[in-house]
């Protein structure tokens, strides 16, 4: 018995850990020692049992997703593979799952031989994907994105008079010269400041500049 393949199923849709079981059911030495619903809860899990090679994971759920989880159980139990089981094959989702330390990508449509194969491999040291998923990885070797970058891009959408405010603090100037430059209050300029701050999370006048022109805002 000690041969005996110990897993645990991350995933908040029940249907979906019944469907992984069935599939898993076909081989003997597969154990599923246990269940759960989301990043949060398996992490409590494994505090009590940390008993698992392999532990099959999905990405969207709620409290903590499947991303977040893995780079955390990587941190505190390294020796537990993890690969990713899901229904996304959107290229930030594999990014960021192999940056937090997946060592397998598989998606969810998988037949059960295929997803035994792929626990076999992931468990000899191997990294057990899809096909599609390996050649988006590859995509994505050769022609990084920076999804911090995109990310950013989208969160730092500023307005015409943000940027109108942005570019007159590049120039030194002070809220009351921008305010008069601008036909504004300096209220109204202090409060379109705040938004600047909080839109690309910084705190000083400097760093917006700096950060707005490594973004090319301004």
């Amino acid at each position: 018995m000690s041969n005996l393949i110990k897993i645990a199923i991350v995933d908040d849709n029940s249907f979906l850990i019944n469907a992984i079981k069935e599939k898993l059911s076909f081989f003997d030495d597969i154990q599923i020692k246990y269940t759960a619903g989301n990043g949060q809860e398996v992490l409590e899990k494994l505090a009590k049992d940390k008993n698992l090679e392999i532990l099959l994971m999905d990405i969207e759920m709620p409290i903590m997703n499947g991303i977040e989880a893995t780079s955390e159980i990587k941190q505190r139990y390294p020796q537990i593979k993890i690969v990713m089981l899901t229904v996304f094959d959107n290229d930030e989702n594999i990014f960021n799952a192999i940056k937090a330390g997946a060592d397998g990508y598989l998606l969810k449509e998988i037949d059960p031989n295929g997803l035994y194969q792929g626990i076999q491999e992931t468990l000899s040291g191997g990294a057990a994907m899809t096909p599609s998923i390996a050649l988006k990885t590859l995509k994505l070797l050769r022609n990084p994105i920076d999804f911090e970058t995109v990310e950013l891009e989208e969160e730092t959408k500023l307005s015409a008079r943000e940027i109108d405010v942005l570019e007159q603090l590049s120039k030194g100037l002070s809220y009351s010269v921008i305010a008069e430059n601008l036909f504004l209050s300096p209220s109204t300029v202090r409060k379109h400041i705040e938004n600047i701050y909080s839109k690309l999370q910084v705190h000083s006048k400097l760093e917006a500049v700096q950060k707005a022109k490594r973004n090319n805002l301004i």
